[in-house]
């Protein structure tokens, strides 16, 4: 029992960088797991992916201006995240473009131009630390910024469930009850898209710009294997999450490895279970199927 405790509970009674780490962590799945899943339910799996891209540029000019500065480079990673996205939508409406091929463009785009600043400004490890980031390295600072966003983002998500819902599952009634379809679509559409955005920033110091996706991305394709209603998958999407933050912290501080990798690797392994025993997943489809006889 006392290895068990020194092992699972041990590294955060005794160390205070793990227990901002494990808070930053936890506030991170409560907001960025249910994004995931509206982002899924919209089949925009591959915009989270994009954006936490996008936002690299404006990292690094906040990163240029006033080092590793958090405040900085956190107003900068919105801007570039939203600019991004605004730039891609008048390409998908100017051109005979889809977005979707425009915003990948665009973020491949920024996701050079940002590795390019930061590679002339600062040294490897500070490249490493945007892209991956580290967990076991939030300050005050940093844990305060990650809990304002997921306090911002559960209670703009929980006033405006329904609207999002509705967008999400029936945008013609949505414009049709709300007048002028076109402005009311898009101003749901824009306010979702901070919140997506606000929370890849949110977690690019825990977790690195390439990673923070998978936080919110991960957990939520898992949860639509688990449940088909709508609250059951926000809640496990949240809650597997979670798991995959504590799991990735403990194994990151017993075998010394990097942290946002560690976890995403832990969400992953979740979803490969997933993918295995849940009701969606492959034994029980193998086994619904009529077996032949004779």
């Amino acid at each position: 029992m006392t290895d068990l405790w020194t092992l699972l509970v041990g590294p955060f009674a005794e160390f205070a960088f793990m227990r901002r780490a494990l808070v930053a962590t936890l506030a991170l799945a409560i907001s960025a797991a249910p994004l995931g899943v509206f982002l899924t339910l919209r089949r925009m799996s591959l915009l989270g992916d994009a954006m936490s891209h996008a936002v690299l540029p404006g990292v690094a000019v906040g990163f240029m201006m006033f080092g590793l500065s958090l405040p900085a480079m956190a107003l900068g990673g919105v801007a570039a995240g939203l600019l991004v996205a605004a730039i891609a939508g008048v390409i998908s409406r100017a051109t005979t473009l889809k977005e979707d091929a425009s915003l990948a463009a665009m973020y491949l785009l920024a996701l050079a131009v940002g590795v390019t600043l930061i590679s002339r400004q600062g040294s490897q490890l500070d490249l490493l630390h945007i892209l991956f980031g580290s967990a076991l390295g939030v300050d005050a600072q940093g844990l305060l910024l990650v809990a304002g966003v997921a306090s911002a983002s559960v209670i703009t998500l929980a006033a405006l469930y329904r609207g999002f819902v509705l967008e999400t599952f029936d945008p013609v009634f949505l414009a049709a009850a709300a007048g002028r379809s076109w402005q009311r679509g898009w101003l749901w559409q824009q306010i979702f898209l901070m919140l997506v955005v606000v929370n890849l920033v949110a977690g690019f110091q825990t977790l690195g710009t390439l990673m923070a996706v998978g936080l919110m991305m991960l957990p939520a394709v898992s949860a639509r294997l688990w449940h088909e209603s709508l609250a059951a998958q926000l809640l496990n999407a949240s809650v597997q999450a979670a798991l995959a933050g504590v799991a990735g912290l403990l194994l990151s501080y017993h075998m010394d490895t990097p942290s946002g990798p560690t976890i995403i690797g832990c969400a992953g392994l979740l979803y490969l279970m997933s993918l295995l025993i849940s009701p969606g997943g492959w034994l029980p489809q193998i086994l619904k199927r009529p077996h032949r006889v004779g």
